[in-house]
């Protein structure tokens, strides 16, 4: 299958200033050299606790954030030192849904503008044709056309989050970024969503990185799950390898909080000590080992390297 998106080491560092002249007195190691492929019509997700740098994975990912190091290549272009101007014919292939369908509409436009707005960046339809584009579109997400004379403080989240969808797919695009589509969404609302966007991605063929903190959406969604904590994945695997076979003792404390629809079922716990680390003074060796259950001697010596075991299943820890 072919490869649309390949990222290589990727690192963002976010400077910490202090004092009058804003002197740089440290840096915020928000992703710290991540790599991951994403197949094409495929569905990457990214899961891991609030804080951990997935969203900023993303920005970075789609240049939104400007990368400190690694590699960029999409479509087989590496795009990593492009500008503003030479991103532009790249930004119609890659859209983001952004997380919060309250903030992410401007209030003062209608849902038609909104819409609009990258139809009219990219040059991709006369004038005349717009309102058509437009219509179809609000269709396609399950909106009547008749909406896109109004504002978007007339609907509730879900229809929020379809107007975003909506304006993401007005250029056509290739690749898409969900950034927490539905965590600010009513639980019923996630899976009408949800099945929107597998539906979407059957009928366009599009390709997803989904972030997520809820592993029950990106079971329901990703073929493939990156497990990040603190910058750095530490385990990646197929959606059915990864939760019936989880390796890394983060993955296992994360799933093991997952609740199940079954009050006669039981499940084992796993809490762990402690807060996550601040990522401006991340630990030695293993990210994780400060709050681990299983460390012992190198863990907090030398960070583990990445193995790939025999069945594609990748994990970053020195318990194998």
């Amino acid at each position: 299958m072919r490869t649309l998106l390949e990222v290589s080491n990727l690192v963002k560092h976010f400077p910490v200033k202090r004092g009058l002249f804003s002197r740089v007195v440290g840096k915020v190691h928000a992703v710290d050299g991540i790599s991951i492929q994403v197949q094409e019509g495929r569905t990457l997700g990214i899961v891991g606790e609030s804080g951990c740098g997935k969203t900023t994975a993303g920005k970075t990912i789609l240049k939104l954030i400007e990368p400190t190091a690694g590699t960029i290549r999409y479509d087989g272009n590496d795009i990593t030192a492009f500008s503003r101007v030479q991103m532009k014919r790249y930004r119609q292939q890659m859209q983001i849904i952004f997380q919060d369908p309250f903030s992410s509409l401007n209030p003062r436009h209608t849902v038609g503008a909104i819409i609009a707005a990258p139809l009219e960046i990219h040059h991709l339809v006369e004038t005349a044709e717009k309102e058509d584009r437009i219509a179809g579109l609000l269709r396609k997400v399950g909106l009547s056309a008749t909406v896109m004379r109004r504002y978007p403080h007339e609907f509730s989240g879900g229809q929020r989050q379809r107007i975003g969808i909506a304006r993401a797919l007005a250029v056509n695009p290739r690749l898409v970024v969900g950034d927490e589509p539905v965590s600010a969404l009513d639980v019923s609302i996630q899976a009408q969503i949800l099945n929107l966007m597998e539906d979407l991605q059957d009928e366009l063929g599009l390709t997803y990185i989904m972030i997520a903190h809820d592993l029950s959406v990106i079971r329901h969604i990703a073929d493939k799950i990156a497990v990040m904590y603190l910058g750095k994945i530490v385990e990646m695997a197929s959606r059915t390898e990864l939760y019936h076979n989880p390796l890394h003792p983060y993955t296992r404390a994360l799933l093991s909080a997952v609740p199940i629809p079954d009050p006669e079922r039981e499940r084992q716990r796993i809490i762990l000590k402690g807060d996550v680390p601040s990522p401006i003074n991340p630990p030695t060796g293993c990210r994780f080992h400060p709050r681990c259950p299983q460390r012992f001697e190198p863990c907090d010596q030398m960070e583990p390297e990445t193995k790939t075991l025999a069945d594609g299943h990748d994990v970053a820890c020195y318990l194998y």
